[in-house]
């Protein structure tokens, strides 16, 4: 593993891509992982089909350090992400006594898990719980794969649970700088700052703000001396337009 592990994020549903359901899911988990010091590298939004289920998750484990999945851990019949992940994993599908178990917490008597509340038991074998303080049906990580459920509000809930499975870097430190100087006069100017800081991150957002037309300069990087050296080169740029820039972040980790 790197000093700054990587993740992928594979948000599974039918729903995400009819544009049914709005994903909250990769933001919040994207901005928890930065401040755990873990770069999100990579999300993809999957149908509810096996074999491209199967193939993202052994494709991803592969190549990053963690795999976190979103929906798919229901009670019906389109919920198949645990199954896929045992696939993936050439395991069997287990209905786990621990899981049941704490499913039962929301139910009066062991009468009321139905055949489809108990498919919510089902876990890879060898998979560790994650817990679900909201609802109680469990997700489960597999090796460095955690699967979690689709509601944001669960999701949110597992993840917090789990972050002590977690090893992380340096978090990720941002300044945004903003320029009332068009995208297409600080184009060729940022592409040589970047040249010279390979080792941060420099995007440009353009804006409109009534009258004023400008972009918004956001520097990443872990590294605090070189950030200062970066923002310090963007607003020298700006000045040299004859622009005051204006920060508009503290260059604090967390959600950028």
């Amino acid at each position: 593993m790197s000093d700054r592990p990587t993740a992928c994020m594979l948000l599974i549903g039918n729903e995400l891509l009819s544009g049914r359901t709005k994903d909250a899911n990769l933001a919040y988990i994207g901005a928890r992982l930065n401040a755990l010091g873990i770069r999100m590298a990579e999300a993809r939004v999957l149908p509810d089909e096996e074999d491209v289920i199967v193939a993202a998750v052994n494709e991803c484990r592969e190549k990053f350090d963690y795999v976190f999945t979103s929906g798919g851990i229901g009670p019906t019949h389109d919920d198949i992400t645990a199954a896929c992940v045992a696939k993936a994993f050439g395991v069997a599908l287990e209905r786990n006594v621990e899981a049941r178990a704490l499913l039962l917490r929301n139910y009066s008597s062991a009468a009321e898990l139905t055949e489809a509340r108990l498919k919510m038991t089902e876990v890879p074998a060898g998979a560790t719980l994650i817990e679900n303080p909201v609802s109680h049906a469990p997700g489960f990580q597999i090796g460095n794969v955690f699967v979690m459920a689709g509601i944001p509000r669960i999701l949110q809930a597992m993840f917090e649970g789990i972050t002590d499975r977690l090893r992380g870097g340096a978090p990720m430190l941002s300044r945004a700088i903003g320029a009332a100087v068009p995208e297409g006069v600080m184009g060729g100017p940022l592409a040589d700052l970047q040249s010279r800081f390979p080792d941060v991150e420099i995007g440009s957002y353009p804006f409109k703000r009534g009258a004023k037309v400008g972009a918004e300069i956001v520097l990443r990087t872990a590294d605090p001396a070189r950030l200062a050296e970066a923002a310090k080169a963007v607003r020298d740029l700006v000045t040299s337009h004859g622009v005051e820039p204006e920060e508009t972040e503290s260059g604090e980790s967390g959600p950028i």
